[in-house]
């Protein structure tokens, strides 16, 4: 039986053309390539150490480019440490759709890369690169990612730098906007450490002084001599170095409280009813900064603690104090230490 009477029918020459064009669609999309990058760059008005604590941290990443923008029923949520390696976000919604990242790779000032899991086993990279120009930093923000075999990515590629290219071009705008805003101390020299500290017994004097260096220290001096006074009348033992907690700053008075701290403290002790008073000092989490140098310049110290918890994220809880560890009559100015604290809401 010949085969058109079983039914069958030669291949009609416009079939066998589609058939060939699909076979070259596909081996056209095969050499393309797999990995596509796409990287845009911004010169912001910040410093360096400012724009690279905002990057290293997803939860001040939300402030000033929330993952779930357009997006308000998607969930967020932060894991890991609160910034550098480890650090991660994963959000879910019906618009932005669900996925991870975590930052693998952080170097202060001056590197962040990252890790984004968009699930399935499709991963992409992201890295901000930071240079010092000048008082301002440039950023260099990359996308890369490797679509392997699979076709539909490889055509995507084809567009991707318009699509993701505005997205990372939108968020280096958000990032400017906000950075610049912040305060503009370069913190990158601080010696932070995050730690807990204890309560202490002080006797101590409120005192006040115009926020001048000369009349500080005269100040200073004067509350000291009757704090030690105060100690030896009632038979106290100094425990430890002298410290000035800072109440209020008006702009023309600078209103504190010298300090000893003491021991020995008794039921017959007054507490209040002295120039002098008994008190105890805060306890809890803090920033302890060391700083080296002359006290005339602890405030562009406290200036840049200002600049670094602002830029961190972390939210003060009090007064700040200072101790005067190095004797200043025995001790080059240059080389008197003192530490500055910060009580704080999230050591983090």
């Amino acid at each position: 039986m010949s085969k058109k009477a079983r039914g069958y029918l030669p291949a009609h020459p416009y079939w066998r053309w589609i058939g060939g064009l699909l076979l070259l669609l596909v081996v056209i999309v095969t050499l393309l390539p797999s990995k596509r990058r796409v990287e845009r760059e911004l010169a912001i008005d910040a410093r360096q150490a400012t724009v690279f604590a905002l990057l290293n941290n997803f939860r001040q990443m939300e402030k000033w480019s929330p993952k779930a923008d357009g997006d308000p029923n998607a969930r967020i949520e932060f894991f890991g440490p609160p910034r550098g390696v480890g650090a991660g976000i994963a959000w879910n919604g019906q618009i932005v759709g669900q996925g991870r990242q975590i930052i693998t790779g952080s170097e202060p000032y001056s590197s962040i890369t990252s890790i984004v899991d968009l699930g399935g086993g499709s991963n992409a990279s992201v890295s901000c690169q930071l240079q010092e120009i000048g008082n301002a930093t440039l950023v260099v923000w990359s996308w890369q990612r490797d679509y392997g075999w699979n076709i539909a990515g490889r055509l995507f590629g084809l567009i991707q730098d318009g699509i993701i290219g505005a997205d990372i071009e939108r968020r280096l705008a958000s990032l400017s906007a906000f950075a610049e805003q912040l305060p503009r101390a370069d913190f990158s020299d601080l010696q932070v450490e995050q730690i807990l500290v204890e309560a202490i017994e002080i006797a101590y004097l409120p005192t006040t002084s115009i926020p001048e260096a000369t009349a500080i220290s005269e100040a200073m001096g004067d509350s000291y001599f009757e704090i030690l006074s105060f100690i030896d009348e009632f038979n106290l033992k100094e425990a430890g170095a002298p410290i000035s907690i800072t109440r209020a700053f008006s702009g023309s008075e600078l209103m504190f409280d010298a300090a000893i701290p003491v021991r020995g403290v008794t039921a017959a002790t007054p507490r209040t009813s002295r120039a002098v008073k008994i008190g105890t000092t805060y306890e809890g989490p803090v920033i302890r900064v060391r700083h080296i140098g002359s006290y005339g310049t602890l405030g562009q110290t406290h200036e840049k603690i200002a600049a670094y918890l602002a830029a961190v994220g972390i939210e003060r809880n009090g007064a700040a104090w200072e101790s005067y560890i190095s004797d200043p009559t025995r001790t080059a100015e240059t080389e008197l230490l003192t530490y500055v604290y910060y009580p704080v809401r999230d050591p983090g």
